[in-house]
């Protein structure tokens, strides 16, 4: 990416992406090959996650429009036990985000439809951002964390925290449990760790459907 894009609307290219991967979902993603035997398996546990049908239910009517490609899995279950690291290097796990409902994302600065949508997650997260909602995008490259910070920093985003996993393990893990394909990935996740709804492929997560879906799953 040679020149900086507004943070203030979508990007029309990203919206033309996002809008064929509504009608083939996932089709639009990067595919990557498999590498290593993935970090932990997803945990089942249909009770604690009993309300994110609910929410699930609640939100089905946003999926449209940029959005159209996220899709509810066929059991809502949690997915805490996947890791990566966080901003000082240590190892996390989406228990670390109790509470809160995220938008978790998996890129990489070699995947085109990921440098593309990084602008539009920084936006997201500048506005809706909050005690209840973070946007948690986890960098695979691999190598150390030089690059996708020189990226971050090229494109002026200043929202987000630069979260990594240099082995492909996080992407191999959720791609064995049926959710990951390509890149990029976002999972929608509610307070308890449990899955609420998935997309393969980018989406204009600035746009007004983006902002309306987030703001349905926080019951804003």
């Amino acid at each position: 990416m040679t020149t900086r894009k507004s943070l203030r609307l979508p990007s029309l290219k990203l919206i033309g992406i996002a809008a064929v991967a509504g009608i083939i979902a996932g089709a639009a993603a990067v595919y990557i090959r498999e590498a290593g035997s993935g970090n932990g398996r997803t945990q089942t546990a249909s009770g604690e996650c009993a309300a994110t049908k609910e929410i699930a239910a609640r939100i089905a009517p946003l999926l449209k429009g940029q959005v159209a490609a996220m899709v509810a899995p066929d059991e809502h279950r949690r997915l805490t036990t996947v890791s990566f690291k966080g901003a000082d290097g240590k190892s996390m796990t989406l228990d670390n985000f109790a509470g809160k409902t995220v938008l978790f994302n998996l890129w990489a600065t070699w995947c085109v439809p990921c440098r593309e949508e990084m602008p539009a997650l920084n936006a997201l997260e500048k506005e809706l951002g909050s005690d209840r909602f973070q946007v948690v995008p986890v960098n695979i490259d691999t190598g150390d964390d030089e690059k996708p910070k020189a990226f971050l920093s090229e494109i002026g985003v200043n929202a987000l925290q630069l979260y990594r996993d240099n082995t492909i393990e996080v992407f191999n893990s959720l791609k064995k449990e049926g959710l990951a394909f390509g890149l990029p990935v976002t999972l929608l996740i509610d307070g308890k760790g449990c899955l609420i709804s998935a997309m393969n492929g980018p989406a204009a997560w600035d746009s007004d459907d983006a902002k309306a879906l987030i703001k349905g799953a926080i019951g804003s």
